[in-house]
């Protein structure tokens, strides 16, 4: 669930690595490219990038290995300071932020999961999610009791005093989103956290962070290269290339009408019936007769119905309430292929 208030906000944000970025980015011609940035000898890891995230919302970042992904998750904590440009979190400038408010900002309202699970060998899994609650300066007991119910919620309870290496990978991976979750982040960035996995428990994971995400409705940035994941996760997708996000919407309308070349070749090879809703095809006003379908329903979960429903234009409800009709024909030509 999110609302449209920003918790993030990044307005006209670059990111340059070279000798003198903030001098280059002065002097630059607008409208340079990628390429003519790389052959100034700078690098644009983020490219003027525009883009507002939610409360509550799942925003997956996704692009090859150098599209600047990372570089821009970086930048939302001020883990990079930018180049040019301006990010806000909730209402706040943090390149404005002394030390002190960074640190206090991380602390307070940051958790931070990273694709290597950084766990501390030494360590029993309790006093690996403790840790953070540790460097907080919280007493023995109240961290200890936030620790046993963070490793109950990941699925670990009964293994608090297991030692990292007698875990498995997906095991381990639960140790770290439960570390990040014991501070009661606000907002959460995740960088490639399953990539790691093999797909069995990587598809475990991912179930087990949409049961999370349902419970808890924190305001997620989550990175991946992995397209099929996105759609399982996403409330909005912002696709980078080339350190500039190409386009950002909603999972539907990406593989329904991409943005650029680039974007329609990233989504060739989806099917769509697996991710386009009925809600995206209701119009709004159109009205049509029988049973209505509802509006989270897939394509191709109502491809029976489609198939077999003689109805020009099917009902669309929300919540028991009709919200528009679509036309059956555009449904199958997404379920079965256009001519």
């Amino acid at each position: 669930m999110t609302s449209d208030a920003p918790v993030i906000s990044c307005k006209n944000a670059w990111k340059i690595f070279g000798a003198d970025p903030e001098g280059f980015l002065k002097t630059m011609p607008e409208g340079m490219s990628f390429e003519d940035i790389r052959q100034a000898g700078y690098i644009a890891g983020v490219k003027d990038v525009s883009m507002d995230v939610h409360k509550g919302e799942m925003l997956v970042i996704m692009g090859l290995s150098g599209s600047g992904k990372s570089t821009l998750v970086r930048c939302f904590s001020r883990l990079h300071d930018i180049t040019g440009g301006v990010i806000e979190v909730d209402g706040q400038d943090i390149m404005k932020m002394s030390e002190n408010e960074l640190i206090e900002m991380r602390r307070s309202k940051m958790g931070m999961v990273f694709q290597s699970f950084g766990l501390l060998p030494h360590r029993t899994v309790l006093d690996n999610v403790a840790f953070p609650l540790e460097m907080r300066g919280q007493d023995k007991h109240t961290r200890r009791a936030r620790a046993l119910e963070v490793v109950k919620l990941v699925g670990l309870e009964g293994r608090e005093d297991y030692f990292p290496r007698e875990l498995s990978g997906g095991q381990q991976q639960r140790v770290g989103i439960a570390r990040s979750l014991a501070i009661e982040p606000d907002i959460w960035f995740l960088d490639e956290p399953f990539s790691a996995l093999d797909p069995l428990i990587r598809k475990e994971m991912q179930d087990e962070f949409l049961r999370l995400q349902q419970m808890l409705n924190k305001t997620i940035v989550f990175i991946t290269h992995d397209f099929d994941e996105a759609l399982r996760l996403a409330d909005r997708i912002a696709i980078m290339k080339d350190g500039a996000v190409e386009q950002c919407d909603t999972p539907d309308q990406i593989v329904l009408n991409p943005a650029t070349e680039y974007v329609r070749k990233f989504t060739e090879d989806i099917d769509k019936s697996h991710v386009v809703h009925a809600s995206v095809l209701a119009q709004a006003g159109a009205t049509g007769e029988g049973d209505p379908v509802d509006a989270n329903q897939t394509v191709h979960a109502m491809a029976r119905l489609l198939v077999n429903d003689g109805r020009e234009m099917i009902p669309v409800a929300r919540d028991n309430a009709v919200i528009g009709a679509m036309n059956r024909q555009a449904a199958l030509d997404i379920l079965l292929g256009q001519d």
